[in-house]
Formats: C-alpha cells, structure tokens, sequence
C-alpha cells in the first residue's frame, strides 16, 4: 500500500454560454492545470456550465464539497448576465452587496481614468459578505474567495494574474514529475506489456497516446508521479520492454 500523502485536490467551473456556443476557446484550463501542477495540487475535475442560476449553484456546492479547491472562471464583469458573484453567494447562503473595499478600488481606478464609475461598473464591487478580495493587478475588479472556492475573471491575462495572487495563499504537495517515452509501435501493441508494468508502480500515473507519422502508427507514454525515481526506473524498464534502434 502507498504510503505517499496525496497532494490536495481541486476543481475547476468554467462559466459562460460563450464556451459553451463554441464562440470563445476555453484558455484558463489549460494555464491553472500546469500552475497547480507546479504547486503539487492535483486538478481532478473540470465543469462547464452555462450562464444559468441554478446550474452555477449546483456545481459550486458539489464541487466545493468534493475538492479542497474550486476556481472558478468567467462571469464576474459588469454586464447582466454575470451572475457568479451571486450564485457563489447563494452556493453558500451568504449576502451579497456592494462592499466598500471594493468600491474603493474601482473608484479610483476609473477616476484616474478620467472614466464614468457607472451602475454597471458597481456590479463589480459586488463582492459575498465572508468572502476575501483577490487582487487584480490588471483591471483593478478583484475576484474573491469563499470558503475553498476562488472566484476568478474569464479573460485570460486577468484570471492568470488572479491565480497569481491566489497561488501564495495555498499548501500545495509534492509537484508532479513527468516523462515521455515515444514508441514506435500501434497502442494495440503497446497495451498489454504497459498495464503489466503500470501494476508494479501503482504510485505512478502512465498514460498511452496514440499517434501518426507518415503512414505509421506510434505511441508516446507518458510516467508521472510525485518520486522522481520511481518514474525513472519505471522508464528504464519501459525502454528494456521496447527498446529503440
């Protein structure tokens, strides 16, 4: 039996019927999965829902409950249908308002500006009771977190710069190692021999991917695991089962 401690779990809620339409390509999976990789927390999930009330309530109770992480993406701006900010506040039967410290920054922000600090602006500044502020050094709007759950802007040079403040905040585990092996054979072939050799490192993750190149099929395996010796005996080993040359 293993005696490694698993790293914490986390979940992702992607928000927006813009995803879901095909119009705008999810980007925000992709950079948090390798950020949380880095910190030694494992993403486990990841959600896509629309812009409804009762479908965002729903995935934030579940998944808060399931993971010891939640960041969600998208939702959070100032127009009508960002509604996230409310649903997380019901997720947790919490109240939401207009929050001072919020207010604040965005005040100050636009007046440097030159700009209008308008009703749909001070949506912005709605911020659940409990909840704590993330900054946001690029837009000044600030996400938050309640509870386990990281409430995070959908653009994506605002939600890197959100999971930036939010990172040092975290304990992470042991970073995940990684090593890639291409083998020049069908998956077919390399199936059997792979989950006879992923039986003797149950610590390690080993996955097959399939590929082609002029005409020929191949495979690239794929080691991870939190110790590092571990990945590279088990790569000497898959090297010995199909060795190159």
């Amino acid at each position: 039996m293993s005696t490694v401690n698993p790293n914490p779990s986390a979940a992702m809620l992607v928000i927006g019927d813009e995803i879901l339409s095909g119009r705008t390509r999810d980007a925000n999976m992709y950079y948090l999965a390798g950020e949380l990789t880095k910190l030694g927390v494992d993403l486990k999930e990841v959600r896509v829902v629309s812009d409804d009330k009762n479908a965002i309530v729903s995935a934030v109770r579940a998944l808060s409950t399931a993971y010891d992480h939640v960041f969600t993406s998208g939702g959070i701006g100032p127009t009508h249908d960002d509604i996230t900010a409310d649903c997380v506040a019901e997720a947790f039967g919490v109240s939401i308002d207009v929050r001072d410290d919020a207010r604040v920054l965005l005040a100050a922000h636009y007046a440097a500006r030159g700009a209008e600090f308008n009703a749909a602006r001070m949506r912005m500044a709605r911020i659940p009771d409990t909840a704590t502020l993330i900054e946001n050094p690029v837009s000044i709007a600030p996400g938050f977190t309640v509870q386990n759950v990281h409430v995070m802007a959908g653009v994506p040079n605002i939600f890197q710069a959100m999971v930036a403040s939010v990172m040092p905040t975290l304990t992470g585990g042991s970073p995940l190692l990684s090593q890639t092996y291409r083998i020049d054979s069908p998956e077919s072939t390399v199936a059997e021999p792979l989950g006879d050799l992923a039986a003797r490192y149950p610590d390690l993750s080993m996955g097959s991917y399939p590929f082609t190149q002029d005409g020929a099929f191949g495979t690239n395996i794929v080691i991870r695991g939190v110790s590092g010796a571990q990945v590279e005996a088990a790569m000497i080993e898959l090297a010995n089962l199909f060795p190159r040359g």
